[in-house]
């Protein structure tokens, strides 16, 4: 048992309160280590793609686009719908029961590796408050000391680089939603005629520089729900950052001419604590604030290279392997998750590839049943509501399979615009003598060029049936 758990009660406050309840501001160090550059690497990636994004095209078309505001999407190059809406539902079913099968599994490991809140802060953010302010201990002087002319040189330089980069992810955001020709001509348009875009703007950049410059790790903590909902998820057989307190008890410090035999390998220096964006000591155990950032991973191997002792005292293990040498093994749960996804995966595999790329839906027009145009010929008035999920025009036209049924179009040309819907206005009409019922099933055919894509039913209305 650790003497962290024998003496503090560090299950019962945060990392970043103090006994009053006020808040502690983190200033945590950053080590560079072999994870850590594996998490840059990332970060590079994850940036330029994300700042790269509006601007890729496929085939001249938005390789991603998110316009709710006209309710188009184009993911991966394709269009798609509100007609669509499931294929959201079900993908958004889908990565949750992944993140959730990860958290199972590998523990936090997405708000570490790859949540956008972490990637900004740390590689971002945090990165430009170091070359700014200095290191950690600078910093919190810094903070410390009253106000000067150093302090409002760096503090103004903070804010407006930190602003800055704030107001540039917020115009990407917006690139994302309504495309980057179309912001660029707001940007460079009239102030009077774009300045809800303008205020747009300036209320989302100030939200991001709150988070990234004041909020910090309470996002982590205590708002993002995801956070919430890992106690839940983890089990002792979870891979999770864990310190190897077996190994590492009891703890002390090496001094010069004292036996070790007695001591753990954790010489108490305390710099896994320094490091953590959370201000949690992971010798504590497995805790709630651990994004499984691995930054405690790098800074307890750099002490134990010092020391000339094996890496390894805190790691990616299980609690079950770290006490009772266990090894990894798939638990019910596990393969039950697993399962799932998979049937998650091949339904949304299958919806996709069976998606039709033209919808179109018959309705009667609302108003008159019928009309009656000459003692001897009944009409009926229909809607059909199309939708080309395209990129090109598409010709269509429509057949009606009965027999004595003529079809009339009030629009002729016969052509379907590239992505868009539309309403198209047509009559069945019959002549009397060829009635035999009140209501009679009408079949029509749609026809994508010579292609007939869907066939449909409508109901034909007339006066009561004559022989």
């Amino acid at each position: 048992m650790s003497q962290a758990k024998n003496t503090e009660n560090y299950r019962e406050h945060l990392g970043n309160v103090n006994e009053q309840g006020g808040r502690i501001w983190l200033f945590p160090k950053i080590i560079k280590g072999r994870l850590y550059k594996i998490r840059t690497y990332i970060s590079w990636f994850y940036l330029a793609f994300f700042f790269a994004g509006p601007f890729i095209k496929i085939k001249g078309n938005p390789f991603l686009l998110l316009n709710v505001f006209e309710r188009q999407f184009i993911i991966f190059g394709q269009p798609f719908w509100p007609q669509d809406f499931h294929f959201l539902v079900l993908l958004l079913i889908t990565s949750i029961v992944f993140i959730v099968l990860f958290t199972v599994i590998y523990g936090r490991v997405f708000c570490g590796w790859v949540c956008p809140q972490t990637i900004f802060l740390e590689m971002v953010f945090r990165k430009i408050e170091n070359w700014i302010e200095g290191n950690s201990n600078q910093q919190r002087k810094l903070k410390e000391m009253p106000w000067n002319r150093e302090k409002i040189i760096k503090r103004g330089l903070k804010f407006i680089a930190f602003y800055g980069i704030s107001f540039l992810i917020a115009n990407t955001f917006l690139a994302y939603m309504i495309g980057w020709e179309n912001l660029w001509a707001k940007i460079t348009g009239p102030i009077a005629e774009n300045y809800p875009t303008l205020i747009g703007l300036i209320i989302f950049s100030t939200v991001f520089y709150i988070v990234f410059a004041k909020v910090r790790e309470l996002v982590c903590i205590m708002i993002c729900p995801y956070g919430r909902l890992q106690g839940v998820m983890l089990d002792p057989n979870s891979m999770v950052v864990a310190y190897d307190e077996v190994r590492g008890e009891p703890r002390g410090k090496i001094r010069k001419n004292e036996a070790q035999d007695h001591k753990g390998d954790c010489v108490d220096c305390g710099l896994c604590v320094d490091v953590c964006p959370t201000g949690i000591d992971i010798r504590n155990g497995t805790q709630l604030e651990c994004v499984n950032c691995t930054a405690c991973i790098d800074a307890c191997d750099s002490v134990m290279d010092k020391i000339n002792k094996p890496r390894g005292l805190v790691r990616i293990d299980s609690i079950n392997n770290i006490k009772n040498k266990t090894g990894f093994r798939f638990t019910p749960r596990i393969i039950a998750y697993s399962v799932f996804m998979v049937l998650l995966l091949g339904l949304f595999t299958t919806l996709l590839v069976t998606r039709t790329d033209i919808e179109a839906h018959v309705l009667r027009a609302p108003g008159k049943v019928y009309f009656e145009e000459s003692p001897t010929l009944i009409s009926n008035i229909y809607n059909i509501e199309m939708v080309n999920k395209t990129f090109d025009d598409k010709k269509f036209r429509m057949v009606v399979n009965y027999p004595n049924a003529q079809m009339v179009m009030v629009d002729t040309t016969g052509v379907l615009p590239a992505n868009q819907e539309q309403k198209r206005v047509f009559l069945i009409k019959m002549e009397r003598k060829f009635i035999t019922s009140n209501k009679t099933i009408i079949p029509i055919d749609f026809y994508i060029g010579d292609e007939k894509i869907k066939s449909m039913e409508t109901t034909f209305l007339a006066p009561v049936a004559t022989n």
